[in-house]
């Protein structure tokens, strides 16, 4: 299966708000996949750039998302929700997706580019540390809302 990694835009966010009802699931299930309106606000934002994974027959079957901010010490860059459909691991697509956001946080001048992964990911810590990301010594804080 051919798959091709292309941005989101705005006319692109009823097709992904129906992939995200069943890609979201597989990644968390605390979080609900977002209604149409929360993905067409993400897609709008200037900091968000969405990617997708498109295979032959059109349908979306990997995404993630790339946040990038200015902050006083550079331009950073964040990766979130990398999620590639179970039915499809293991054919490179995450770390496509993954190059993919590198090669457009080099575009726009970031310092670097953080991520967090779950311990229990294994395939996902795996495929970051080939890429090269390399874990930091630092804590992770949560204040929910």
């Amino acid at each position: 299966m051919a798959v091709t990694i292309t941005t989101a835009g705005p006319d692109d966010a009823e097709r992904l708000t129906e992939a995200l009802v069943g890609l979201v699931p597989q990644l968390s299930r605390s979080n609900p996949p977002p209604p149409l309106e929360a993905v067409r606000a993400m897609l709008a934002h200037e900091a968000i750039t969405q990617f997708l994974a498109v295979d032959d027959d059109g349908a979306i079957v990997g995404v993630s998302t790339l946040a990038v901010f200015p902050i006083p010490t550079g331009k950073r860059a964040w990766i979130e929700d990398v999620i590639v459909d179970r039915a499809v691991n293991g054919q490179g697509i995450g770390r496509r997706l993954t190059e993919a956001m590198l090669d457009r946080a080099r575009e726009l001048g970031c310092v670097t580019v953080d991520l967090t992964s779950r311990p229990s990911r294994e395939a996902a810590n795996a495929l970051y540390r080939k890429v090269g990301f390399e874990p930091r010594e630092t804590n992770v804080y949560r204040y929910q809302l």
